[in-house]
């Protein structure tokens, strides 16, 4: 009965610990940098940036400079809002965000082909990936364009209506 009772709180555990993860994973991850717009020039971002224990990683457009502090976390759950706070009392900053992780996700490029008899063509692509690689075929710019196509079937029905003529 022991072992039930420490396999039961093994899984209540588990699911409990999956679902915190899944949480973290849902919310905004925020880094130890910050993306900030400053009147006056590089100087004056230099300046603000030591003035403030920043490190001035330097100019990114315009008058946008990129910001990291090395006594906030590298990675947290939660802004910092103190620092934040004291980069907006600077009279030069117009403006400031901690920047956020941002989650990466692969994007495919291929689109269908325009041809209105396409999705007819169920044998070119099927879900189950058993089809004559077409799509690969097409993003790497391959048409067809001076391909010539011979069947060779000496099982012909000669006696086909469709043959019969040709026969």
């Amino acid at each position: 009965m022991d072992a039930r009772v420490a396999l039961l709180h093994l899984w209540t555990a588990l699911v409990l610990l999956t679902a915190k993860l899944k949480w973290i994973d849902a919310t905004e991850v925020y880094t130890n940098t910050w993306a900030v717009q400053i009147n006056g020039g590089a100087e004056e971002a230099d300046r603000i940036a030591r003035e403030h224990g920043f490190i001035n990683h330097g100019n990114v457009f315009g008058d946008y400079y990129h910001f990291r502090h090395h006594a906030v976390e590298k990675r947290a759950v939660s802004g910092h809002s103190g620092m934040h706070i004291r980069l907006q009392k600077e009279p030069q900053v117009l403006w400031a965000e901690q920047q956020v992780v941002k989650k990466r996700t692969k994007r495919d490029i291929y689109e269908d082909p325009t041809d209105p008899d396409f999705p007819k063509q169920w044998y070119l692509t099927t879900p189950s990936h058993q089809d004559l690689n077409t799509k690969i075929a097409w993003a790497q710019g391959y048409t067809g364009k001076g391909v010539v196509v011979t069947i060779l079937d000496d099982g012909i029905e000669k006696d086909h209506p469709d043959l019969i003529s040709n026969y």
